[in-house]
C-alpha cells in the first residue's frame, strides 16, 4: 500500500499536503498522527513541525482490485489482470484467460464487459468529489473491436451510396455509436445520427 510521512506546521495542513502527493481524497486512507505540532519555549526555541503518515487502504486501484478478486471468485474464472491509475483514468485489463473465460467475461459484442465496467464506475466513484474515469479491457479487446466498427462503417457507408437510401445498423451502446459517428463525420456526401430508446439506439447513415 502507498504511503507517505509529512511534516507541516499543523497536523490539517501535512494531511492535505500527503493527499495531495497521493493523489487520493480522504475517505480513501487511514491517518497516523506522528507527532502533534508544539510551539517549544516562547513559541520559539524548540519549536516542533506535525508529523502523519497517510496510507492509501482504499483508493481506485484498491478497490478494482478487491472487486475484481470477489467477481472472479464467484464467476470460477481463473485469470490474472493488471490495475493502474494516472490523470483521473483507471485501467484495468485481463492478461490472461482461457479463450472460452474470454467469451464470458467479454459477452455479445461486448455487453458482459460493459456492464462489468459500468458496476466498476460505481464502486470506484462511490463518495468520491473528484470522477474518475473507468476502462476495463480483455486482451486488447476493445482496440480490436473498435477497429471492426470502423470497417463496418465504411462499408454501410459504401452501401447507402451504392442503394441510395439510408442503412440501419444494428443496436449499440454509446461507446461503439460515436466510433461509427466519428469515423464518418469527415466524409462529404454521408450523414449520420441515432434513433430510438437506449438499449435498442442505433445509428443510422444516410446521404447528405
Amino acid at each position: 500500500m502507498k504511503n507517505v510521512t509529512i511534516e507541516r506546521a499543523t497536523v490539517e495542513e501535512a494531511i492535505k499536503a500527503a493527499l495531495e502527493e497521493l493523489r487520493a481524497e480522504r475517505n480513501d486512507v487511514e491517518i497516523e498522527v506522528i507527532n502533534e505540532p508544539s510551539k517549544g519555549l516562547f513559541g520559539l526555541i524548540g519549536s516542533k513541525n506535525a508529523k502523519v503518515k497517510v496510507t492509501v487502504t482504499n483508493g481506485p486501484e484498491e478497490a478494482a482490485s478487491k472487486f475484481f478478486d470477489v467477481l472472479l471468485k464467484k464467476m470460477d474464472i481463473s485469470a490474472d489482470y493488471e490495475v493502474s491509475f494516472s490523470d483521473d483514468v483507471l485501467k484495468v485489463d485481463i492478461t490472461r484467460i482461457s479463450e472460452d473465460d474470454k467469451g464470458i467475461i467479454i459477452g455479445k459484442r461486448g455487453k458482459n464487459l460493459d456492464e462489468i465496467q459500468f458496476l466498476l464506475n460505481l464502486i470506484v466513484n462511490k463518495g468520491r468529489q473528484n470522477y474518475i474515469r473507468v476502462i476495463f479491457n480483455v486482451e486488447d479487446y476493445r482496440a480490436k473491436r473498435e477497429e471492426t466498427l470502423r470497417r463496418l462503417a465504411n462499408k454501410m457507408a459504401d452501401k447507402c451510396r451504392y442503394y441510395k437510401r439510408k442503412v440501419r445498423l444494428e443496436p449499440m451502446n454509446p461507446y461503439e455509436r460515436r466510433i461509427i459517428h466519428s469515423t464518418l463525420q469527415e466524409q462529404n456526401d454521408i450523414i449520420t445520427y441515432s434513433e430510438g430508446e437506449e438499449p435498442f439506439r442505433k445509428v443510422v447513415i444516410d446521404l447528405k
